[in-house]
This record gives C-alpha cells, sequence and structure tokens, in this order.
C-alpha cells in the first residue's frame, strides 16, 4: 500500500520510523518547512531515510491537491498536523486518510485536547483515529483506545508514557484495518461533543481561594505547558512539580511549610507541596532553592494569578 505521512514533531517522527521499520512503501513525507535553520524532527527523519520531502506552505490550494494526486498513495497518515487540511487534499488517496487525537472524541475536539481532561478532574481519557473532514476533529471514528488518568498524573505523564506510544501503535493497527478492507466509519455522536480551545497561560493562573484538588488538576494539567503560575512580590512564579495534601490548613495562599527540597501553599480544604518551579529564567530549580533564594518562609504568602508579575 502506498503511504503518505503528514505531520511533525516527534510523533510524526516516531510514525514515519515505525513505517518505515514495518517496510510499508512510502511515497512521500509532509512537513513543516524549515525556518531560521530549525528543521522539524520529522523532516530530519524524512531525509535520513532517503524519503521525498514535501513543505508546502498551505494545502488549501488547487497545487497541494494535484501535488498528493501526483504520487497516486492508497492512504494519507495525519501524524500531528497543525495546519488546516481541505477535504480537497484529504480524500485523495485511493482509501482517503486517517488522524491520531489525543482524546476519546467527540469529548474534547481542540488543540489542547490532553490538558483539559486533567484540568477538569476526569479520571479517564484516550485516544481516537478517525477519518478527518473539513470539520475540527469530526470526521468518523476509525478505533479508540482509554487510559486510566492517575490521580498524580501530569500532561507530561499522560502523554509521553501513555498516549504517544499507544497512539503509534493504534496508527499503525488502523492502518493495517484499513489494508484488510476492515477499518470502519462510525459517526461521531454530535449529543456528546465538547471543544475547547488552546490552553494558553491566561488559562492556568491559580486561585488559592479554590479547593486544593481543583488547584493540584489545574498545575498537572498544564505541567510542563503552559504551566501553572502564581506571583511572589509582584514577580510571576511557575510552577511544576507538586503533590496534594489533604490535612492542612492556612489562609489561601500562604506558605505553611518550608523544607530543603519544596515549600507548601495553602489553599481551600487543604495545600499544595510545590517541588519545582521557574522564576526570571528558563531553568527550573527546586521549591526548596526558591523559598532560600528569595526568602520564602512560613507566613509568606503568594499572590492571586490576576496580579502583575515580571
Amino acid at each position: 500500500m502506498r503511504i503518505v505521512v503528514n505531520g511533525m514533531q516527534p510523533f510524526g517522527k516516531a510514525v514515519l520510523d515505525r513505517l518505515v521499520e514495518r517496510g510499508e512503501e512510502i511515497v512521500g513525507v509532509y512537513c513543516p518547512e524549515d525556518k531560521d535553520g530549525r528543521v522539524d524532527q520529522l523532516t530530519q527523519a524524512a531525509r535520513d531515510h532517503g524519503l521525498p520531502v514535501f513543505q508546502p506552505k498551505s494545502f488549501k490550494t488547487d497545487e497541494a491537491a494535484e501535488h498528493i494526486a501526483s504520487l497516486e498513495p492508497d492512504l494519507a497518515v495525519m501524524a500531528y498536523v497543525l495546519k488546516f487540511v481541505p477535504e480537497t487534499f484529504l480524500n485523495v488517496p485511493k482509501f482517503g486518510s486517517i488522524q491520531y487525537h489525543p482524546s476519546l472524541l467527540p469529548a474534547h475536539r481542540g488543540p489542547s485536547s490532553i490538558n483539559w481532561p486533567i484540568i477538569q478532574g476526569k479520571t479517564r481519557t484516550g485516544l481516537t483515529i478517525f477519518w478527518p473532514d473539513n470539520g475540527l476533529d469530526t470526521g468518523p471514528i476509525l478505533l479508540q483506545k482509554e487510559v486510566d488518568i492517575g490521580p498524580d498524573d501530569t500532561l507530561g505523564s499522560i502523554y509521553f508514557d501513555k498516549l504517544f506510544p499507544m497512539g503509534v501503535d493504534a496508527m499503525m493497527e488502523a492502518i493495517d484495518l484499513v489494508r484488510d478492507g476492515k477499518a470502519p466509519r462510525i459517526v461521531q455522536d454530535e449529543a456528546k461533543a465538547t471543544y475547547e480551545s488552546w490552553c494558553k497561560k491566561e488559562d492556568v493562573g491559580i486561585d488559592w481561594e479554590q479547593p486544593a484538588q481543583q488547584t493540584y488538576n489545574l498545575i498537572r494539567g498544564s505541567n510542563p505547558q503552559p504551566g501553572a503560575w502564581s506571583t511572589f512580590e509582584g514577580r510571576t512564579l511557575e510552577i511544576f512539580d507538586c503533590a496534594l495534601i489533604s490535612d492542612a490548613s492556612g489562609d489561601a495562599g500562604e506558605i505553611i511549610a518550608t523544607d530543603a527540597e519544596s515549600f507548601t501553599v495553602a489553599a481551600e480544604d487543604g495545600a499544595i507541596q510545590i517541588k519545582r518551579v521557574r522564576s526570571g529564567s528558563r531553568e527550573k530549580i527546586s521549591g526548596g532553592d526558591f523559598a532560600v533564594t528569595v526568602g520564602l518562609k512560613p507566613g509568606s504568602t503568594l499572590g492571586p494569578a490576576t496580579e502583575s508579575g515580571n
């Protein structure tokens, strides 16, 4: 089967590497343009494998549709694509196109579909391989896989430890189903559809007056990106690794304990032990080191994220 790969970044590279390992016939790889000397990981992998690389500025042109048609593909595999790809391109391959999305569609359509279930306190998520159309994550479902969101899982652990490797395997399973003529097209139930946009910095400011569990979900759902944040003495403090402490009390935002590795902040109905932070630089440091550096001690207070930080 003649396969076109369309994607980017580590996930796109991992899918391409697996296809090459399986001995699949890859007739072309669509990937981002090189910018300022930076080459996307998928682009570099395709070049390393000696595969033809194509870097269109847009997939919405007649030229793009004509180009993929010239490759005479049987299937297009979409492995993390941010540019809009219209049906005029998607439907060119003999069997169409399949795409990976890291949620259980139709829930959590949109670009930050791993962050939001964690932030919302969900205990299950998953991935979907689907047949994309002109909508946003709206096409028929081919297959799905579920995973647990553990009580201490973060965005990073859910993606890198679970949805990334499972997604590569699911892509291979989907390709085999297409090849064998057994790939379903299950229409999504619009009554169950949800959509969230990008999880941005302004979405993950911490309000220490909120319940500790809710604050903990916010921090872990944005760790490592975009990084939940608070303020101390007018300075922005990004918060990453942490732990939930249920048997603690204090005023909202009050530092109630410090040690060599961390400091602990009171919230409603509990507290958060903060183990890794970043403030004023690209380097993450331990909560204990930050406390020593800025003189943070019991009785100090972190400000609300609505305060302007530097």
